[in-house]
């Protein structure tokens, strides 16, 4: 008989903050999401903390060291419940932002948030983003 978990997975995402912007990164595949916007970040594994996931995940899409910072908004239920979206607002450390994997990166100040075609599960997280961008 198969175990099916009923584990909900964790993703996590980082809003990058500087300088009063927001990055946004463009999806480039799977090819159902590509040209939408998210924020960068990744599925918690096994053994990770949020945290830690979050900082791993910005090295691995952006080449950059992140630390993590307060969380923004609610958790977004995704996958017809079966996993969660956390964002948290993250300071670059080191380095600057690179196209790894995404098709384009861009830095949204809160009046231009709208500006890019958000993934669904990022809209509420966009909607919350403007108290953290002066």
């Amino acid at each position: 008989m198969p175990n099916f978990s009923s584990e909900i997975r964790i993703i996590v995402g980082a809003a990058i903050i500087s300088d009063g912007r927001v990055l946004a990164c463009e999806r480039s595949e799977p090819a159902e999401v590509a040209g939408r916007w998210e924020f960068p970040g990744g599925k918690v594994e096994p053994g990770e903390t949020e945290h830690d996931a979050l900082v791993r995940e910005c090295e691995e899409e952006l080449g950059v060291l992140v630390e993590v910072g307060e969380r923004v908004g609610d958790d977004v239920l995704l996958g017809h419940g079966r996993a969660v979206l956390k964002v948290y607002t993250a300071t670059l450390i080191k380095g600057v932002p690179q196209l790894i994997e995404h098709a384009q990166l861009r830095w949204l100040a809160a009046d231009e948030l709208h500006t890019v075609p958000w993934l669904p599960a990022d809209a509420p997280i966009v909607a919350a983003l403007p108290k953290y961008l002066p």
